[in-house]
């Protein structure tokens, strides 16, 4: 009874709160508290109230949310920020059951995985609940989910729609944006933020009425329209953002440490839509086909973004395993149109505003350095020459446009501009596409820097230690490295040539990456290895998936087109996207825009625009947007606040009471490239396929392999004689290296009393005859010091084999007789 009476008060005093939330100017989001991610929900409904309760993964806290479905016009939510245990929360339910038992109780309880907000057409509100969800990634012990499919629930049980067929008319095309596809969310960790702000930034939204960033988030409009644009005080725990876009992750072994690699593409719900209706810049400065891409490398030494104090056993410290890299795509920030009424497949372009002072431009760079910092790095790779004017038109407006804005900007902090006709390079193959963009790749990360939790491997040191050039020694660093920056990429679609140019801009990123990680020697990664060939692939996907938003089709032009390196039915498929490409933009384009302005809650023609004051012609920056995002001192110490703060992953990844099989864990059952493996061994996924040898060292650690070459193993086999029986003390001694892998029983007899492995003999036997033959040598020339260069000594090797003789297993008389070495040792070629 009294616990019945203090949930009936905490009830009550909700009530109060909830009405003063509702219209509370004044509520800022801090970083959010220790163990704080909820991730069950039950929903219980019947004819009055929905209840939502919400829990953590231990199950250790609960809270109780309740939505009254007796009005239609108005969305009345109760929420209780009190935590409740698991027996108060029982009690809790037990109570509600009986109280509602004239109603039917409170309904049987139903599994959801969150509220992705509320929705209203003509009449009458609509909970949207996410009702299945998949993992698609892990961060720092942070699952990341995707959306796969949701339900839409009327509020009001008895909702009277006064114009039926405009309602469903509305729904439809509601339900056109279809949240099974792309949509993405997590429970613990921000997805809408990088890494590197949400690591460095943790109280970035102290001044802000959200606890995220609306630029990304897709159901905003469906999280602050039914509460008058504020946020309820506890929603934080039960309303979920959703960003819209591509989540990937693979993991790469190497040897015995695992590397994760994510990718995570945000799409911007400001001027969204589809390919020929979206255009350009709006007045606002937002520009069209917005995406932010991160790529993520992480060794999964430890879990969490922290690791034990190595001073204090008891605190944290941030860990060194984390690196991100961050890029940028968008339309080209002028205002220009196509017209599509000609049914043409290559609609004409037209420059719709001529601004001289580039307003709309002006504010659009001016968000890039409030978001990312300086200095901004623009790659525009439309056509610069072209039989009839289209790209070019917007090429000579862009170059005038960044020459006008910089002129104003301080000498260190002007944008970077460069223009390379992409598509003329490749077909005239005046220039190596891929090597070209490498080096401005290369440029780019040495001015913006990429984001590394920790200071560089202490091999680094030592190997700067043992250059021999102390001019150009490469200075070790020690402390975290941080992004300032960022590399803006575009063409006319910002699809084809700018996701192939974000590809080799993202492997020279994975190559410092691994070199900041201690995982490579050298960052310069070849193609056709393993670790880059898996980084190709998540970028077509990465590709193919945004251009599938935008255009309806995906990519035309992948990596290997500009490699040169067309598959046998790329012209084919080349003809059916771009068939598919003309049919959606020509024919669905029009009900697809409807469905994303009504998703996103913009009306009219306009996309949500407000027309804001003209700013100053010169001074069209910010100056304090201009000064270093990241600084390195603060960011430090944000970074070691952050990890000294947060824990609550524990609960989520590792899930003490659920059982989970081996099986069935994400980490252990994510993707993994197929590795090349040779007689059971597994080779560097660092270097490229034809590097590959096809035999397997057996020698013992510290022995050159000078006189080895790469014959087959094969040919080897031939080649090698058989040990012979004076060579053999005790044959039971001798056992294939095979053997040792067939039971744990063997292999520890083996450990415990080591015997001559047969394969080793042969090796050692064949050094031994290659030793005799230098003997003979000096004893043949008469120069007892002689000494046989590396290439007489392959050039003999190929004599042998050629021969099909083993060495040494002649007598001196006979290989005399069949080859003249005194020719041979002056250098007369004898094949």
């Amino acid at each position: 009874m009294a616990l019945a009476e203090k949930s009936q008060t905490a009830t009550v005093l909700d009530c109060s709160q909830t009405r003063l939330s509702s219209t509370n100017q004044d509520v800022a989001f801090d970083s959010p508290p220790r163990h704080s991610a909820f991730n069950k929900f039950i929903l219980y409904e019947n004819k009055l109230r929905f209840y939502i309760i919400i829990s953590n993964a231990s199950d250790s806290r609960h809270r109780i949310v309740k939505i009254d479905r007796t009005s239609q016009n108005d969305l009345n939510v109760i929420e209780d920020e009190t935590d409740y245990s698991g027996r108060q929360m029982s009690a809790m339910i037990k109570m509600l059951d009986d109280g509602n038992k004239t109603s039917g109780g409170i309904g049987k309880a139903r599994i959801i995985f969150g509220i992705a907000g509320f929705v209203r057409f003509t009449a009458g509100w609509y909970m949207i609940v996410i009702s299945k969800r998949s993992s698609v990634a892990l961060l720092g012990g942070h699952y990341l989910y995707h959306c796969e499919s949701t339900e839409i629930i009327p509020v009001c049980f008895n909702n009277k729609v006064d114009k039926p067929a405009e309602e469903q008319r509305l729904l439809n095309i509601f339900k056109q944006v279809d949240m099974s596809k792309n949509f993405y969310f997590s429970y613990s960790y921000d997805i809408t933020s990088t890494l590197q702000l949400n690591l460095t930034k943790p109280k970035r939204f102290g001044k802000s009425k959200w606890w995220f960033n609306d630029r990304y988030v897709w159901n905003f409009h469906m999280l602050c329209s039914p509460f008058n644009d504020q946020s309820p005080r506890g929603g934080q725990a039960w309303l979920i953002p959703l960003i819209h876009g591509h989540v990937d992750q693979a993991k790469l072994n190497v040897l015995s440490r695992v590397v994760f690699v994510t990718l995570i593409a945000r799409r911007s719900r400001h001027y969204a839509g589809a390919r020929y209706l979206t255009r350009g810049v709006n007045e606002e400065g937002n520009v069209a086909n917005e995406v932010e891409t991160e790529q993520i490398v992480s060794e999964a030494l430890t879990t969490p973004f922290y690791v034990p104090s190595s001073e204090h056993q008891s605190r944290r410290q941030p860990s060194p395993h984390y690196t991100s890299y961050v890029q940028y795509r968008g339309s080209i920030p002028i205002s220009w149109t196509q017209d599509t009424t000609s049914m043409s497949p290559r609609p004409p372009i037209e420059i719709s505003v001529v601004d001289p002072f580039y307003t709309a431009a002006s504010r659009h760079f001016n968000n890039l350095f409030a978001r990312y910092g300086t200095p901004v790095i623009i790659l525009n790779l439309i056509k610069r020459r072209e039989p009839v004017p289209r790209e070019s038109k917007l090429l000579e407006e862009y170059t005038q446009c960044v020459r006008y804005l910089n002129q104003f900007l301080p000498e260190d902090k002007k944008m970077v501009y460069h223009a390379w006709d992409m598509s003329r390079a490749y077909k005239e193959k005046t220039q190596d596409v891929i090597s070209y963009l490498e080096d401005l790749a290369e440029e780019s990360i040495q001015m913006t820097g990429f984001f590394h939790t920790g200071s560089e491997p202490y091999s680094h040191y030592l190997q700067s230690c043992w250059s021999e050039d102390e001019q150009y020694r490469p200075a070790w660093r020690k402390n975290v490295r941080l992004q300032n920056g960022i590399c803006r990429t575009n063409c006319v679609d910002c699809l084809d040539r700018t996701n192939a140019a974000q590809f080799v801009f993202g492997k020279r990123a994975f190559g410092h990456q691994l070199y900041a990680l201690g995982v490579v020697r050298n960052p310069n990664l070849p193609f056709d290895s393993v670790a880059v060939n898996m980084l190709t692939e998540m970028y077509h996907d990465h590709g193919d998936t945004i251009a599938l938003q935008y255009t309806g089709s995906a990519l035309v032009n992948r990596v290997e087109t500009y490699r040169h390196l067309p598959h046998w039915n790329s012209h084919s498929r080349d003809i059916i996207e771009n068939i598919r490409r003309f049919y959606a933009n020509s024919l669905l384009d029009a009900d697809k825009q409807m469905a994303i302005n009504l998703f996103l809650g913009v009306h009219g023609e306009r996309h949500g625009q407000v027309v804001q004051a003209r700013g100053k012609y010169q001074e069209w920056f910010d100056a304090e947007n201009l000064r270093t995002l990241f600084p390195l001192a603060e960011s430090t110490q944000s970074l070691s606040d952050f990890v000294g703060q947060r824990g609550d992953f524990w609960s989520e990844y590792y899930r003490p009471l659920l059982f989970t099989s081996l099986e069935k864990h994400f980490a252990f059952c994510m993707s993994t490239p197929p590795g090349k493996f040779i007689k059971g061994v597994s080779y560097s996924p660092f270097l490229p396929s034809s590097m590959h040898v096809v035999h397997q060292p057996r020698l013992v650690t510290g022995v050159k392999r000078r006189w080895k070459g790469t014959h087959s193993s094969l040919q080897n086999e031939k080649l090698r004689r058989k040990p012979l029986s004076a060579d053999i003390a005790d044959e039971s001694q001798l056992m294939h290296q095979s053997d040792l892998f067939r039971c744990s029983g063997v292999l520890a007899s083996h450990l415990l009393n080591p015997k001559l492995m047969l394969d080793a003999m042969y090796d050692g036997a064949e050094y031994m005859d290659q030793l005799q033959y230098m003997r003979f040598v000096e004893k043949s020339s008469g120069k007892g010091d002689l000494t046989v260069a590396d290439e007489d000594t392959e050039l003999y090797v190929v004599h042998v084999r050629s021969a099909a003789i083993e060495p040494n297993s002649v007598k001196d008389g006979t290989l005399s007789s069949m080859y003249d070495y005194d020719q041979w040792l002056s250098g007369v070629d004898l094949a």
